[in-house]
């Protein structure tokens, strides 16, 4: 695969197909997205938004969550504010996500049948890692964006000016669901 793509890559790069992609790092439409990784979305949800190459800074990871106020899910998006000229925040989730329902259990039983040992988890434990906290997923699509909106909204370092709003998009129309409406906190 690696070498597939690098190949295509040099023709993009001789071609100067990255013609039509030259943007600034600053979002012209002034706004950060959380969003998740989820594959049906790499297209869906630019065309569902009307957004093109630069209009916005996009932030992904499994499930639209912030997980921890201080991670790198925050800092991207409070980079994004102080840096990068963004003056919105959006948490856009979707339904059918792999991380709703997820438990530790199933997550730990894949590692161990590629092979992590059962010693090698034992001490992570033992350093202080709570695997049902960090692979736990979400039971309500709905009430984990409001989850992670309320943790970017009150971070102690996020401007009472930035709204910040939750949707929740359909992945297989482009539907969003308006969850959390920034304007109206």
């Amino acid at each position: 695969m690696l070498n597939e793509i690098l190949d295509y890559n040099k023709q993009f790069v001789e071609n100067k197909e990255y013609e039509k992609y030259e943007t600034t790092k600053y979002p012209k439409k002034k706004m950060v997205i959380l969003t998740c990784m989820d594959t049906r979305l790499l297209e869906l949800l630019p065309k569902a938004m009307n957004l093109n190459n630069g209009d916005v800074k996009l932030v992904k990871n499994a499930g639209a969550i912030v997980s921890h106020p201080f991670g790198s899910i925050m800092r991207s998006i409070l980079i994004a504010v102080y840096q990068l000229q963004a003056e919105e925040v959006m948490v856009i989730a979707h339904h059918d996500c792999g991380m709703s329902g997820l438990k530790a259990d199933s997550v730990i039983e894949s590692m161990k049948k590629r092979g992590i040992s059962e010693e090698r988890l034992e001490t992570l434990k033992y350093a202080g890692v709570d695997f049902e906290k960090w692979l736990h997923g979400f039971d309500y699509v709905e009430e984990s964006v409001a989850h992670s909106v309320n943790t970017i909204k009150h971070h102690p370092l996020m401007p009472e000016s930035v709204p910040v709003h939750g949707l929740v998009i359909d992945p297989k129309t482009g539907k969003l669901d308006l969850i959390v409406d920034g304007y109206d906190n």
